[in-house]
């Protein structure tokens, strides 16, 4: 059986602390997404260890595919066994401590091309600690927000991680890179001043993951063993399986994710190369835009939280859709540097809300017993057609020979998932608001 939650109704005293202690978790995850996965590490790993651009852009690639592949198989599975085995501290901390660890293992990559598969080991561990641990960091929403206020929470959650990310970022370039990390007399020879960033990483996620470590309550320990957990895990899988129309509301959610957040990724994928190559912007141009990208996001899910919690997870995510894809559409059309920040600001304030309620929606409708394994399978719908995306783009791109061509299909899992959506019905979550505040 599995265990009994610790709820937010439960703690009353402390409550806020908790939740604020969850959200900021959000603020130290972003760091490793932002410096090693987008900015710093990736050229870097192109740039000074493969030491060749196209080479290096493809091995990237092979590293973060082959790291998708495995969190779409194992994060249901694990999202199981935890059902199982009741606590989700124990799974959060050991994979943040696994993504802190290859972290700073990463200093040791010096620019050299003997250090490829040092590099490529421990950022796709570092991948799996982060993304793995996101899963029960997502699950434990419920167990603490009172349920008429996840949206808020989820989306404050959100807000945090951009402006954490962006932070980082700033303090990454403008304490170790810009200043060749002179402070603290590195050696810019060996790329301390960069390799330093990744030490940065592993201190800025440990340091701001303490507080959800310490106080935010748990679920109650399961009273299975390792081993019967596991195969309970396993079972419940297989029983989810069995009885998968039950759950087709979720299914049909999750497959709208599936294919709108490939939109999602593939714009922020294609759009430096986009920006650079339509509108002849130059790399710091580039980097520019993706900050502000970044902070207009987190404001985006900041704002966009309150309305979450008044409209539903469902009609915040189909706004979210709408205004992605009115911006996608008039950046794809407008030819001056002006009008495309103007849109690509406008773009960014939907990202966060879509994200956002998308986690929100599942915490109130996922079945209390089978909750992890459903953010499990959350995770698995952000990775499992990751690639098609980026396949298309690049195709239609060569057929064509224009990137605006290449960039409108895009618009198509935009649309589709929006449809999707229409699907979905909103009054299960609704259902599941008044259950959950009746118990």
């Amino acid at each position: 059986m599995p265990a009994d939650r610790s709820t937010a109704t439960t703690h009353p005293q402390g409550q806020r602390r908790a939740l604020w202690s969850w959200a900021l978790y959000d603020w130290a995850n972003s760091a490793f997404f932002t410096i090693i996965l987008t900015f710093v590490f990736a050229r870097y790993f192109s740039q000074s260890v493969v030491q060749d651009d196209v080479a290096g852009t493809e091995a990237w690639g092979n590293i973060v595919g082959i790291s998708g592949i495995f969190i779409a198989i194992l994060a249901p599975i694990l999202g199981a066994i935890a059902d199982q085995a009741g606590r989700l501290k124990p799974w959060l901390i050991s994979f943040t401590l696994l993504c802190v660890v290859a972290s700073g293992m990463l200093w040791f990559v010096t620019p050299e091309q003997e250090q490829f598969w040092p590099a490529a080991f421990w950022v796709g561990v570092g991948i799996l600690g982060a993304e793995f641990a996101f899963i029960f960091y997502n699950a434990m929403l419920p167990d603490l927000a009172p349920v008429q206020q996840l949206g808020r929470w989820s989306g404050w959650g959100w807000g945090l991680g951009y402006v954490g990310g962006v932070l980082s970022l700033v303090v990454a370039l403008f304490a170790f890179i810009e200043s060749e990390g002179a402070w603290l007399g590195l050696d810019t020879q060996t790329a301390e001043h960069v390799r330093a960033t990744f030490v940065l990483v592993a201190i800025w996620y440990l340091l701001f993951a303490l507080p959800v470590f310490f106080f935010a309550p748990d679920r109650a320990r399961g009273n299975l063993r390792p081993v019967q957990a596991i195969r309970a895990g396993l079972a419940q899988i297989r029983e989810s399986i069995a009885n998968v129309r039950q759950y087709r509301h979720i299914l049909r959610f999750l497959i709208a994710r599936m294919l709108y957040i490939d939109g999602l990724a593939t714009i922020f994928t294609f759009g430096g190369v986009y920006a650079a190559g339509t509108f002849g912007m130059d790399q710091t141009q580039v980097l520019q835009f993706a900050i502000a990208l970044n902070i207009t996001a987190g404001l985006g899910a900041l704002g966009f939280a309150w309305v979450d919690d008044a409209l539903g997870g469902r009609n915040t995510i189909m706004v979210s859709l709408v205004g992605l894809a009115i911006s996608a559409l008039a950046i794809l059309v407008v030819d001056s540097v002006a009008a495309f920040w103007t849109w690509g600001m406008i773009l960014g304030i939907f990202v966060g809300p879509l994200q956002s309620a998308s986690r929100s929606y599942l915490a109130r409708v996922a079945p209390v017993h089978l909750q992890t394994q459903m953010f499990g399978l959350f995770a698995f719908s952000g990775k499992a057609t990751a690639f098609a995306g980026p396949l298309l783009v690049g195709a239609v791109t060569g057929l064509t020979g224009s990137q605006r061509w290449g960039m409108a299909t895009i618009l198509v899992f935009l649309v589709i998932g929006f449809l999707i959506m229409l699907s979905v019905p909103a009054s299960t979550e609704k259902e599941s608001m008044s259950t959950a505040k009746a118990v």
